[in-house]
């Protein structure tokens, strides 16, 4: 897959990544694909949906720290707002998606937390 525009640091420092805990995650109910998350970032909750359900299990996932793109503007994704992104690799041959895994810390650390 080829590398995308070259960017500004400025474009990159207005990207607010921060590492959230997931407290509850459920399948979205009017999507194939997507899973609904409930995340701690530390001074608030939130909701996200993600395009993970064929990757995660979906009862494995509270719990765990992700990385998510937290000044994301909320969007409306089949009827459920989005209030971020979920940060996963994807590895792909050609167009075809083999797997995707969500990134997180490699310890525990407060939700919250800023990623840089």
């Amino acid at each position: 897959m080829p590398f995308k525009p070259e960017i500004k640091y400025d474009d990159f420092a207005k990207l607010d990544l921060r590492v959230a805990t997931i407290i509850e995650a459920q399948l979205h109910p009017n999507a194939d694909r997507l899973v609904k998350l409930q995340i701690d970032l530390g001074e608030e909750t939130r909701q996200i949906c993600a395009g993970i359900k064929q990757y995660v299990q979906i009862d494995a996932l509270v719990g765990q720290q992700i990385v998510v793109l937290a000044n994301l503007a909320p969007r409306t994704i089949r009827g459920e707002v989005s209030n971020g992104m979920l940060l996963a690799a994807t590895s792909m041959q050609g167009e075809e998606i083999l797997d995707v895994a969500t990134l997180s810390p490699i310890r525990p650390i407060p939700p919250g937390s800023t990623v840089g």
